[in-house]
C-alpha cells in the first residue's frame, strides 16, 4: 500500500489540471500563433510560466486503484500487476484465468 500522502498528491493534481486545463490550452494555442505579435506570444508564454506547474497534464502519476502502488500499472485495469494477480486468483477479475502448461 502507498503512502496515503503521495496518493492524495495526486489526487490533487489531477483536479487541478482539471481546473485548468482550458485556460493552460488557451495560453498554448496564443503561444503557438504565428498570426500574432512576438510581444503577444511572448506574454502568453510568461502567463503560462506563471501557472502551477501541478497543473500540467504530465505530472499526473498512474497509480493503481486498489493498492495505490505507482509503478507496473495497466492503463487498462487502472490496476498493478500485483492487485490484478491476487484478485485474479480470487476470481473476482471476469475472464482473467491463470495460465499453466
Amino acid at each position: 500500500m502507498a503512502k496515503k500522502s503521495s496518493i492524495e498528491k495526486n489526487n490533487n493534481r489531477k483536479a487541478l489540471v482539471a481546473r485548468l486545463a482550458p485556460k493552460r490550452d488557451a495560453l498554448k494555442k496564443t503561444a503557438a500563433d504565428q498570426s500574432l505579435s512576438m510581444e503577444e506570444r511572448f506574454e502568453a508564454r510568461l502567463k503560462l510560466a506563471e501557472m502551477p506547474r501541478n497543473s500540467a497534464v504530465t505530472r499526473i502519476r498512474n497509480r493503481c486503484e486498489v493498492s495505490g502502488r505507482s509503478r507496473s500499472v495497466y492503463r487498462k485495469m487502472k490496476m498493478s500487476r500485483i492487485a490484478l494477480r491476487e484478485l485474479g486468483n480470487k476470481g473476482l477479475i471476469p475472464g482473467l484465468v491463470k495460465s499453466s502448461w
